[in-house]
């Protein structure tokens, strides 16, 4: 009877658990297991619908590409189109949305993006109704629909999407400011950027300033009080801490860099005034 009473309690454990093992999340946005691992990630823009120039991008080796929808005349086929024609590259897709309306979260969904950027964030109210759009029942009401997103992402991915989701808010503004703490504090929001540039622009006040340098502080400091990624631009990568997920300059700043370090390899001299030496003891240029 001792032996049937522990073959019945294996048994019932065995059935408590493979049910539980069937429940596992399959993980296919890499950036969200980097980052819980502790690594940070970086991300490419793109801004043009070259599929080539985004393939380009894709395997140069970022983690995902920042696809600016909200700055550039980019539209909803334009990017399926270049998120399909790179399909198996290493950089998953995340898109800037133009604003956290439903319909163009769910179309940035619809066409395959794991993660949703969501701008000009001032209040919690609007990551609360970017969360509520973005996720599936019972945590949203992001509805069922066409598009791409199961051919790229798998058949599982209705079940899966939830969990694989990145939503970043990006704060830029005093205001967003003021409100960082509750906007962190939203639950489903991943990640917050900072949005250096802007923060700037709405302020008047630059990079290194006491009263600037207070305003990042106190968004940095409210993400990590709620247990959430903080975002920078790729510059803060090595010149300031506690960051993880950043943003790269985008295509056209890459192209302008490249061409100028190609150029600069094949002739020391063609960026350096006549009788300047490129390098100590060589000939000074012509």
């Amino acid at each position: 009877m001792k032996s049937l009473r522990l073959t019945l309690a294996t048994l019932l454990t065995l059935l408590w658990i493979i049910p539980g093992q069937a429940q596992d999340m399959r993980m296919y946005n890499t950036v969200k297991t980097k980052l819980a691992a502790g690594g940070q990630v970086m991300g490419g823009t793109v801004d043009t619908p070259d599929a080539e120039i985004y393939c380009a991008m894709a395997n140069s080796g970022f983690d995902f590409i920042w696809i600016e929808m909200q700055h550039s005349s980019l539209n909803y086929t334009d990017v399926a189109r270049m998120i399909w024609a790179c399909r198996d590259a290493p950089a998953v897709p995340f898109i800037r949305i133009p604003d956290a309306t439903e319909g163009d979260i769910q179309k940035a969904a619809d066409i395959g993006a794991l993660g949703l950027i969501v701008p000009m964030v001032d209040d919690a109210e609007k990551m609360k109704n970017a969360v509520k759009f973005a996720k599936y029942p019972p945590e949203g009401r992001r509805s069922q629909g066409g598009g791409q997103y199961g051919r790229l992402w798998g058949s599982d991915y209705r079940r899966t999407w939830n969990d694989n989701l990145m939503i970043i808010a990006m704060i830029e503004t005093p205001e967003g400011t003021a409100a960082a703490a509750e906007i962190a504090g939203v639950d489903g929001v991943d990640a917050v950027f900072v949005a250096s540039g802007d923060l700037g622009s709405f302020t008047g006040k630059p990079q290194g300033d006491p009263d600037y340098e207070r305003l990042v502080t106190r968004i940095k400091s409210a993400t990590e009080n709620a247990g959430k990624y903080v975002g920078g631009p790729s510059a803060w990568m090595t010149s300031r801490e506690g960051y993880q997920f950043f943003q790269a300059p985008s295509t056209g700043a890459l192209i302008r860099i490249g061409a100028r370090i190609t150029l600069e390899a094949a002739d020391p001299c063609r960026f350096l005034p006549s009788g300047a030496t490129p390098v100590a003891g060589e000939n000074p240029c012509p």
